[in-house]
């Protein structure tokens, strides 16, 4: 390990430690990375599951892995902060405006500086309020709900670009499509689906491979269930397969043989999935209007299959010499400006007062 940039104590406070949860494992890699730049690192989390962290680092957990009730995630969250108010001089809050509404007070009491990272296109007065109380706020898109604040900085969105990496002899199977992540109505899936559809009626057999699960509520798993009858009526078995989430960590292997990733999720969230596709050298379509400036040719309209399908249409019929440029520059740009540790180094900053 390194040495420290500073002898700072950090609060973390997320939803989940583990480092094979399929949507959540990369923060366990944050940590290790903020480890590498903190004297003593208390985290608190709602879910706790399994980690191997640096021996600076203490988790505490709310509850949730116990089943505890919502009631004792409360009480254990303020026994946490209280009972380690001298174990940290800053607090990062991932994603959760709540964990800043109810702590924000105890913190400003306690001359804590409260940093806030909040990505999602949607929020409201709450959200308001929860910046309101932040000392500085944080978002990996200019078109994210807390942009629009000043005391906001779009920050990188954090890829380890060691772990996701392309394979140096990668063989591309053409046709093969990539979808990681959650399955639910945000994520529009329908138009990935709908888009294959398209494609195949012209001719064009593209193999759409969708790993994740809906969470467990009612909308979610009806909207899977929707999926599944598209696919069905729509003569797809054979072209769209649903498969179990994989644990983070095997992520990057589902990547480095595939043509393309597809993510249509509305402009605004920046979801990582994009960014560490293309740090394993694989082009992503995308309806997110941020990578327009980079990347025109891999973005599509919104809710658009028949634009979408022309995208994948192109990818995938790519020559070799083509298809190894896009690779190279999709990987190199996700290097230069999203890394881990230029994202680290830069809340880092924030911290000890540099910026």
């Amino acid at each position: 390990m390194r040495e420290r940039i500073n002898e700072m104590k950090l609060l973390i406070i997320t939803q989940k430690v583990d480092k094979n949860d399929d949507v959540l494992g990369f923060m366990h890699r944050w940590i290790e990375e903020f480890a590498k730049h903190y004297e003593f690192l208390t985290v608190v989390c709602l879910d706790e599951g399994e980690y191997d962290l640096p021996k600076n680092v203490i988790v505490f957990s709310l509850g949730k892995e116990q089943g505890v009730s919502k009631f004792r995630y409360v009480l254990n969250f303020y026994k946490y902060i209280w009972q380690e108010r001298n174990n940290y001089d800053a607090v990062f809050v991932h994603m959760n405006q709540e964990y800043v509404l109810m702590g924000g007070f105890i913190w400003k009491m306690l001359s804590k500086k409260i940093l806030f990272w909040r990505n999602h296109p949607m929020g409201n007065f709450l959200t308001n309020f929860s910046v309101f109380l932040s000392n500085i706020v944080f978002c990996a898109s200019p078109f994210a709900y807390t942009a629009r604040f000043k005391k906001t900085k779009v920050m990188p969105v954090g890829i380890d670009t060691d772990k996701f990496s392309p394979n140096t002899d990668r063989h591309v199977i053409n046709n093969k499509i990539v979808y990681v992540g959650r399955i639910s109505p945000i994520k529009y899936i329908e138009l990935i689906i709908e888009a294959i559809k398209i494609l195949n009626d012209r001719g064009v057999r593209c193999l759409l491979e969708v790993y994740g699960k809906p969470v467990p509520r009612v909308e979610d798993t009806k909207y899977f269930e929707k999926l599944k009858k598209m696919v069905n009526e729509g003569g797809l078995k054979e072209q769209v397969i649903f498969n179990d989430p994989v644990p983070n960590s095997i992520v990057p292997g589902l990547y480095r043989d595939a043509a393309l990733s597809v993510n249509v999720t509305t402009t605004g969230s920046m979801d990582k999935t994009i960014f560490e596709a293309m740090a394993c050298g694989v082009p992503v379509v995308t309806s997110n209007q941020a990578m327009l400036d980079s990347f025109p040719e891999l973005v599509c309209l919104e809710n658009n299959p028949i634009d979408l399908a022309e995208k994948i249409d192109c990818i995938t019929k790519m020559n070799e010499k083509g298809r190894l440029e896009l690779s190279r520059k999709v990987r190199g740009y996700i290097q230069r400006e999203h890394s881990i540790d230029l994202l680290v180094g830069k809340i880092d900053s924030f911290v000890v007062g540099k910026q």
